[in-house]
């Protein structure tokens, strides 16, 4: 993160005409693309500039409802199948989505939290 801080302070520099670096000497300095830094320019100029990641702190869209894991754990409680034939059954999410599921709820099982 220092170095697009850096790059935004070097870009806004070259804006006022406090610097004499070239955008292609800035993408150098920071490490960044030539093109990248002319899109923080442009970012600059518009003040739509962020040092923060649009998608932070959401919810993933391919993660897994919590209706959708009470259906797991519901069918895998009805099952004798061990938890590999299970996931295969089951077949719409991954193997490793349905183990976590699963094994979460034997977690809790064994905790008495449920």
């Amino acid at each position: 993160m220092k170095s697009k801080e850096e790059a935004i302070a070097l870009i806004r520099k070259k804006l006022s005409n406090n610097s004499f670096y070239t955008y292609n000497e800035i993408a150098e300095i920071t490490g960044y693309h030539p093109k990248y830094i002319l899109k923080l320019k442009k970012e600059i100029i518009e003040g739509t500039v962020s040092l923060e990641h649009g998608n932070k702190n959401r919810k993933p869209i391919n993660a897994i409802s919590e209706d959708e894991k009470q259906k797991i754990i519901s069918l895998y409680k009805r099952s004798n199948a061990s938890i590999r034939k299970f996931c295969r059954f089951y077949g719409r999410r991954s193997y490793s989505c349905v183990y976590n599921v699963i094994q979460e709820y034997l977690k809790n099982e064994k905790e008495g939290i449920l």
